[in-house]
């Protein structure tokens, strides 16, 4: 980015851009509307990949099912619901703050909002594959 100096005016240099003329203000222009299923749509996309990483639960179209995530946007600010499922065994309350934690920042850096809340609803609990180890006597 260049700029100019008055030295570079009396030389001949580019002309700043003109203001816009006839239009308002940039803050009389209007607003940038993000709609809650949006919102809920980057939610879900936030969700599988922070259930991938935090909860160790790969994608897997016969165990798992993909989270689902509702939203309500208000005022500059989202409140986010998600329903998913977790892996056993798993420490249930670290994964989850760490999903919430991960869903908010993710939304708030796309979308630009506010996350207030973000609460989880684990569906079920899904075996992996390496915990079945069978009956202990």
């Amino acid at each position: 980015m260049s700029t100019r100096t008055d030295s570079a005016a009396s030389q001949g240099g580019p002309d700043p851009p003109a203001p816009a003329v006839g239009l308002p203000p940039p803050a009389e222009r209007g607003a940038t509307v993000i709609r809650d299923r949006a919102v809920a749509h980057i939610a879900a996309q936030a969700a599988r990949t922070a259930q991938t990483r935090r909860a160790a639960l790969p994608p897997d179209p016969n165990g798992s099912a993909a989270p689902s995530a509702s939203a309500a946007v208000r005022t500059g600010s989202v409140r986010v619901h998600l329903d998913l499922d977790l892996p056993y065994p798993t420490d249930l309350p670290l994964v989850c703050e760490r999903i919430q934690h991960d869903v908010a920042e993710r939304v708030a850096e796309l979308t630009g909002l506010r996350v207030g809340e973000v609460t989880l609803t684990v569906r079920r609990l899904v075996t992996t594959a390496g915990a079945s180890r069978g009956r202990v006597r």
